[in-house]
């Protein structure tokens, strides 16, 4: 047998892949199969939600595999085409692209089910769907690159998914949202190719993890603190942060409720997946020296949204501040700085305490406690991105069936939905009490992360924004709920009347159980993660853990012991 020369070996991958790393690209493949699928079908239009719906589920089970496989063996890599990372392009997942990947696959099942209830003809003949694929393509990709050229790439090919989902329906208010969301984009996409070409000029490579290499090695150079500083306001105006969030409340209050859902979970996230991935891995030192830029931005963003939804007199622009609001809080923790001396948190148990362990006995002992505010503070935002991509889902699905049921989002023509539909607002009031971060909801535990680690930080000012941003928002979640469901129905309003924008049900109250069933499986993780928090925390603190000390992420790509 002839032996492969060495040149050929340093280059090229020799070995077979194992059969789990296809995992890595299924999840992008299965939206791409199935929308491709979807658009062949365009004259069987009845069969589209059947069809959209199968592939979703098969995405999520894909994404909870590789999730699997992940928290047990830990990252992992797959090279494209054969070509050894820095040289080629490689599929890579660490714990948190894993659990932002299947939290991601759960919203996007939640959505394609509903919309089996809420777009009608007209909106699958427009192509959502297959839009609905490419988005989640594109989510997908982001969330298993390890480069980040291909990152950018892939933020492209989830904007021009939801592009197409913004203006469905071609009304004059979408084209303006439209409008406004793509100039934004645009800016940002913009900033964020000229910052990866600077990038490169530098490194001479787009390998994350080459790039993670390569930085340690120039640290205390000015120029990362440039190009960390350029990724953070690419990032914050893809996320919505402060002062690059006025595109959010503009834009995401004119598509169907359904798509509203999808980029509220969705679309934000995967921006603040990119900060964490790139400024936080490949930058650490950099980012310390932002980290009160950072906070600041985070105060901000929270006390901006908390304000904005107090002053809004219709339910789905007041959604917009809370989503808002939630960037900011994940800001909050990232922007905890690194503390060198064994300061640690109270937080001596459970998750922390098992990874405090696995740490010391790896011999992880270069000054930064892995139960410190540093590592306290990324998981609480871990934890917090996780659950507001479920509980805003959800929120932005509910208000849809409760428009629906008064004929309106107004709070001032909605009313009396307590007494007509109680199960449906005992639902509604539990996601409210939860995106306002109440116990026993899955809002609270990473709230208290970020407050100890503020505190912990020695940054009381950024616990007390995390508090009345907290207060603040749950005071306009109460005011809706007094408004839209508790006080009695307002004279003249029309009850249970069908709009062109929201053709949710066919049948009277309380309307078609296909659009209720996304909602009760949301609000059940809300409940049982509050109740049961302990899985996803210590999940959570892993993930944030493999971020600070990513040698395992990078033997997974570079090859080597961790």
């Amino acid at each position: 047998m002839n032996e492969t020369p060495n040149y050929i070996a340093e280059a090229m991958v020799v070995d077979a892949f194992r059969p789990d790393q296809y995992l890595l690209i299924l999840p992008v493949l299965i939206c791409f199969v199935f929308g491709a699928g979807l658009l062949m079908m365009r004259r069987r239009m009845d069969r589209h939600p059947v069809v959209a719906i199968a592939g979703l589920v098969l995405l999520l089970v894909c994404d909870l595999a590789l999730l699997v496989r992940i928290a047990e063996g830990g990252p992992m890599s797959m090279a494209m085409g054969g070509w050894k990372p820095p040289f080629g392009i490689s599929f890579t997942a660490d714990l948190l692209s894993a659990l932002f990947l299947s939290v991601s696959g759960f919203a996007g099942l939640a959505c394609g089910i509903y919309a089996g209830a809420s777009i009608d003809s007209e909106g699958r003949r427009y192509g959502f769907y297959p839009f609905l694929f490419m988005v989640m393509a594109g989510v997908s990709g982001a969330f298993l690159t390890g480069d980040i050229f291909n990152l950018y790439v892939w933020f492209e090919v989830m904007l021009i998914g939801s592009f197409g989902l913004l203006i469905l329906g071609s009304e004059r208010e979408q084209l303006d949202g439209a409008t406004k969301y793509c100039f934004l984009n645009l800016i940002g996409a913009t900033l964020f190719l000229l910052t990866i070409g600077y990038l490169y000029g530098v490194f001479g490579t787009l390998n994350m993890a080459d790039i993670a290499v390569k930085s340690a090695a120039l640290e205390g150079n000015g120029v990362l603190l440039t190009i960390a500083s350029l990724f953070l306001v690419a990032f914050s105006m893809k996320a919505a942060a402060f002062p690059l969030n006025f595109w959010l409340p503009a834009s995401y209050h004119t598509p169907r409720f359904v798509v509203s859902a999808l980029f509220a979970g969705l679309l934000t996230k995967v921006g603040i997946y990119a900060l964490i991935r790139v400024v936080l891995m490949l930058f650490p030192p950099e980012r310390g020296g932002l980290g009160l830029v950072m906070a600041w931005m985070a105060a901000l963003t929270m006390l901006v949204g908390a304000l904005g939804a107090l002053s809004q007199t219709d339910l789905r622009r007041m959604l917009n501040y809370a989503v808002i609001v939630g960037i900011g809080t994940i800001l909050a923790g990232l922007a905890i700085p690194p503390v060198l001396e064994a300061r640690t948190t109270a937080i001596t148990t459970g998750a922390a305490g098992v990874l405090r362990e696995a740490a010391e006995g790896a011999g992880f002992n270069n000054g930064i406690s892995i139960d410190g505010p540093l590592a306290t503070g990324l998981s609480g935002a871990i934890f917090y991105a996780l659950h507001s991509v479920v509980v805003m889902t959800a929120l932005y699905l509910a208000a849809g069936v409760a428009a629906f049921r008064n004929g309106s989002s107004s709070l001032y023509e909605m009313g009396g939905l307590w007494k007509r539909h109680p199960l449906f607002s005992a639902l509604f009031l539990m996601l409210l009490l939860g995106v306002s971060g109440l116990p026993p909801f899955s809002g609270f535990w990473p709230k208290m992360l970020l407050v100890r680690a503020s505190i912990a930080a020695e940054l009381p000012w950024l616990a007390a924004a995390v508090l009345v941003s907290g207060l603040l928002l749950t005071i306009a979640c109460i005011r809706v709920f007094l408004l839209a469901f508790w006080r009695p129905l307002p004279a003249g309003a029309d009850v249970g009347e069908s709009h062109p924008a929201e053709d949710m049900f066919r049948a009277p109250q309380p309307g078609r159980p296909m659009a209720l069933i996304p909602l009760v499986a949301l609000c059940l993780f809300v409940v049982f993660v509050g109740v049961w928090p302990e899985p996803l925390a210590e999940l959570t603190f892993q993930a944030a853990h493999e971020i600070l000390k990513p040698s395992a992420y990078l033997a997974a790509v570079l090859g080597g012991a961790p």
